[in-house]
């Protein structure tokens, strides 16, 4: 196997030339640092698990080793992926480097047409790229067939987890012939990936540039302690401060709606996205974003691992996740593939444990600011808790990761 150390270019990564000339003409010059050390051992062929960040070019990792493995051996390739959105910029990748192979691509995802889907099916592609749903309803139907898959590849596989997809994915794989290569991307390594590897990869290499739940070092992390009625007040200032694009974070649709509308009211260009809005309105609003049509865009955590938008400056938690990973995908939207980026957060004093378990995930302590004076708006002051941490944790002893409102 090749030394991945310090790579610079693509070559010597076992790359066959023609696809090294598509990735030259693309721009894709240097590998990031999970792409040259997962292309050449999956371009041997064997099992793998890559441990990642967000934004780290984990589709290349993946995508150049499938377009040359079935380029070669004539097989076939399938990608499963949490969103629609990240299996629509998936597909726009596989299919920028294939289509000069002939490299024919399918597209299964919710909220689609079913006929356009089966007019690509007809077609027979050569990777099939979808969600657990849509691609179980066309296996269901019987207008697929998976029996000449030679690579799945599971991406964003801790994120299916928690979305509830392990049935789905279970019957996905048992539809795929056990003769196959399995790749699994992941940016987190909770117990249900280790149980997927142990049942259905053959001694997987494990590949890992960071450990599981590492923020990309250049975001600037901070939060502020505040009730939830200043959270809109809060929010009306820091968009007053900062110019450049915003990504904001909303737990439910519903409030996603109600906030971009008020950040409309406040005279700023906002969309938002999320699974109240349908397929053509999520990808309009996403590529207004991306075109700079809308300064703001306004999501629920269905977007934390589907946009793929360079320069974006902040993003902000107005409700921080439940689940402590989220917190990291959502983050890693800014300072994307080495870039600066800043990351803040709303918590309100009940909170203090969701801080804790976000904390006690990064292992390291968010910088908790000072409330600005807010117009018509009394200063609440907080302070941290003297509570004492539990002894197993690696807290800050002057902070102990605990939340309190002074008396």
């Amino acid at each position: 196997m090749p030394n991945t150390s310090n790579q610079t270019s693509f070559t010597g990564l076992g790359i066959a030339p023609r696809i090294l000339d598509i990735l030259t003409r693309h721009k894709f010059e240097t590998p990031t640092p999970i792409q040259a050390k997962a292309i050449p051992v999956a371009l041997e062929g064997k099992d793998l698990i890559g441990i990642a960040q967000t934004g780290t070019g984990k589709t290349l990792a993946f995508g150049i080793p499938m377009i040359q493995s079935i380029a070669q051996e004539k097989g076939a390739g399938l990608v499963v992926l949490p969103t629609r959105e990240l299996a629509h910029q998936v597909d726009e990748v596989l299919h920028k480097i294939g289509r000069e192979l002939g490299l024919r691509t399918a597209l299964l995802i919710g909220g689609a047409s079913f006929n356009e889907q089966l007019r690509a099916i007809s077609k027979k592609p050569h990777i099939i790229i979808g969600t657990p749903g849509r691609i179980n309803d066309h296996l269901e139907r019987k207008t697929i067939s998976l029996e000449k898959v030679s690579i799945v590849v599971l991406d964003e596989a801790d994120r299916m987890l928690d979305m509830g997809f392990l049935p789905q994915i279970r019957r996905i794989i048992s539809r795929i012939p056990k003769a196959r290569q399995t790749m699994l991307f992941s940016a987190t390594m909770p117990d249900d990936i280790v149980r997927i590897a142990t049942e259905y990869m053959k001694l997987p290499f494990r590949v890992e540039i960071a450990r599981p739940g590492t923020a990309p070092e250049k975001v600037n992390q901070e939060l502020f302690v505040l009730d939830r009625e200043d959270k809109i007040h809060l929010l009306k200032k820091i968009l007053e401060e900062y110019r450049g694009s915003i990504l904001i974070f909303i737990r439910t649709k519903h409030s996603a709606g109600k906030i971009c509308k008020q950040i409309r009211d406040m005279g700023h260009s906002a969309a938002e996205i999320h699974s109240g809005r349908t397929l053509p309105q999520r990808r309009a609003a996403l590529e207004g974003f991306k075109t700079g049509v809308h300064r703001i865009l306004v999501a629920t955590d269905i977007a934390s691992r589907g946009i793929d938008v360079k320069g974006i400056e902040l993003v902000l938690n107005y409700d921080i996740p439940e689940n402590p990973e989220d917190y990291v995908h959502r983050i890693g939207r800014t300072g994307r593939a080495g870039a600066p980026g800043r990351a803040i957060s709303f918590v309100t004093p009940d909170q203090k444990r969701a801080v804790r378990d976000i904390e006690r995930l990064l292992q390291t302590f968010i910088m908790i600011s000072k409330m600005p004076d807010l117009p018509g708006r009394p200063r609440r002051e907080f302070r941290i808790s003297t509570e004492p941490a539990r002894p197993h944790t690696r807290f800050h002893p002057h902070r102990q990761g605990y939340l309190g409102r002074r008396r």
